[in-house]
C-alpha cells in the first residue's frame, strides 16, 4: 500500500501520488497518460497532473488498482 510520507516530490499536489515503491513498469502511464509521467533521472513514474474529469478519475483509479506493487496511492482529497 503506498504510503503518502514516501512519496516522490514531483507528484502535484492533491489526491493521488506515487510513492518510493515504483519500479518503473510503465503500466499507469499506459492506462492513464494525461496524469503520470515519468522521472528520467529517478526512473519512476509520478502523478503529473490531477485528474480533471470523469474518464481521468476512471483512468487513474484503474492505474491504482492495477500497480503491480502497490505505489498509487489515493488520499481521498
Amino acid at each position: 500500500m503506498a504510503d503518502k510520507a514516501n512519496r516522490y516530490p514531483l507528484n502535484v499536489p492533491g489526491k493521488y501520488y506515487v510513492d518510493n515503491q515504483c519500479i518503473d513498469c510503465d503500466l499507469c502511464r499506459e492506462t492513464a497518460p494525461s496524469n503520470f509521467s515519468r522521472s528520467n533521472e529517478g526512473g519512476y513514474s509520478f502523478v503529473s497532473k490531477q485528474p480533471s474529469s470523469p474518464e481521468e478519475e476512471g483512468q487513474c483509479k484503474e492505474a491504482k488498482e492495477a500497480c503491480p506493487v502497490e505505489a498509487i496511492g489515493d488520499d481521498g482529497a
